[in-house]
C-alpha cells in the first residue's frame, strides 16, 4: 500500500492533521513511498501545514522517540507530541528499543 506522492527521504517533515504530532523521517525505503498516517488520517508535509491542536487526550505518540514499521524500513523522530497513533501503510508503528551498550570489562 503505497501513495502516489514523491518518496520519502531522510529528513523530510511530517505533520498530522488532526493532533499536534510532527515527525522527522529518520530512515526511509529506497523506492515506493509507504503510506503514514497518524490517528487513522494521512500525514502531509509539515512545511506550511496550520499547526493542528493537540486536543485534551493524553499523548500517544511521545516527543523524542523513534517509530519504526514492522519491516524495520521506515524510521520516524517524533519532534511534537499528540494524541494519534502512528502507522505504516495501515499497521501499528512501534518505539525502537534502545541497543545495549557493550560490556566494559
Amino acid at each position: 500500500m503505497t501513495s502516489t506522492a514523491p518518496s520519502l527521504r531522510p529528513g523530510d517533515q511530517l505533520a498530522s492533521t488532526d493532533s499536534g504530532v510532527r515527525v522527522v523521517v529518520v530512515r526511509a525505503p529506497g523506492e515506493g513511498r509507504p503510506a503514514i498516517d497518524c490517528g487513522g488520517s494521512p500525514m502531509i508535509p509539515a512545511n506550511g501545514a496550520p499547526a493542528a491542536a493537540s486536543g485534551g487526550a493524553a499523548p500517544v505518540t511521545l516527543i523524542g522517540k523513534r517509530y519504526v514499521n514492522a519491516a524495520d524500513t521506515v524510521e520516524l523522530l517524533c519532534v511534537s507530541s499528540g494524541a494519534g497513533e502512528l502507522s505504516c501503510d495501515g499497521l501499528p508503528m512501534t518505539i525502537k528499543a534502545a541497543k545495549p551498550l557493550p560490556a566494559s570489562d
